[in-house]
């Protein structure tokens, strides 16, 4: 019996980019996309340009809806999770892998695709979006790690047929975290100052030490021991010029992960009864802006 077909959901820079390595491995895979970017994908195919794997155009079928019994990679921003939720239901996928950032996803899809095997993965990879077909990948690497509930799973076997570098292990919980616990910092505060990482950690180090210690107190105290000195070795290790695409997308007016990010961290704070008010004064002052 074949495999599932697998489909991608969100063909922007990440989830093109993993549907065009899918494709060249000889996965079946679609992209789901919006009706205009499906048609110039069907049109043109999605062309990626990377050091680290090649350039090269994949000429991958585009739809607009998640094909009956898919495994789902979800691979959009985390605010377009409610356009997407309910059409899990319909399509009864096998599988679904998230790469949203956050903590609050999982019950959510758990919720629409009952019976569905649904894990929180985490992508670590430097990609731009071009044009709707054509995806810049920057980085020399891309990482992804998985839970071992899902690690005898379709979609972890395909992303290994394709030879990509996949971790494997620790509870959903332990994946997620361990990305919103450096991600969440280092977004907040580029997009608070408005300035790339390096300057943005040095700019009021009280605010940079409380924020980080709040980081790791939550994620601590939600089963996933943290640092905060390790965290801020680990920011200051970071190329100091780097940006946050949170800062990026704030400054462009566009939609924003910064609920799923910095708002999620507060309400799990809240929820843990643990102070949390450096959270809440950069997503405050973020929101009115």
């Amino acid at each position: 019996m074949s495999e599932p077909i697998i489909a991608v959901v969100g063909a922007g820079a990440v989830g093109g980019l993993l549907a065009a390595l899918l494709d060249r491995a000889g996965v079946e895979v679609v992209a789901v996309a919006r009706p205009e970017t499906a048609r110039a994908i069907e049109a043109e195919g999605i062309t990626i340009q990377s050091r680290h794997f090649g350039d090269g155009v994949s000429r991958i079928t585009a739809v607009t809806e998640i094909p009956d019994g898919a495994n789902v990679i979800l691979a959009t921003k985390a605010f377009a999770l409610p356009a997407v939720a309910g059409s899990l239901a319909h399509a009864r996928p096998a599988e679904v892998i998230s790469l949203l950032n956050g903590i609050e996803h999982l019950a959510i899809l758990r919720e629409d695709a009952p019976g569905a095997l649904v894990a929180g993965a985490s992508v670590a990879v430097e990609s731009t979006r071009l044009s709707p077909t054509v995806i810049e990948h920057r980085s020399p690497f891309l990482r992804l790690t998985v839970p071992a509930h899902a690690a005898e799973s379709g979609i972890t076997a395909a992303w290994r047929t394709a030879g990509l570098d996949v971790t494997m292990g620790g509870t959903d919980q332990e994946v997620l975290w361990a990305k919103l616990r450096f991600l969440a910092p280092m977004a907040l505060l580029t997009s608070y100052w408005r300035l790339p990482i390096g300057a943005a950690l040095e700019r009021d180090t009280a605010l940079t030490t409380s924020l980080l210690a709040e980081v790791a107190r939550v994620a601590s105290l939600d089963g996933v021991p943290t640092d905060a000195g390790q965290l801020a070795t680990a920011l200051t290790a970071l190329p100091p010029f780097m940006r946050s695409s949170l800062q990026n997308d704030l400054e462009a007016g566009q939609p924003s992960e910064l609920d799923a990010i910095g708002g999620a961290l507060a309400r799990r704070g809240r929820s843990l009864g643990t102070d949390t008010s450096a959270v809440e004064s950069l997503v405050a002052d973020l929101t009115a802006r």
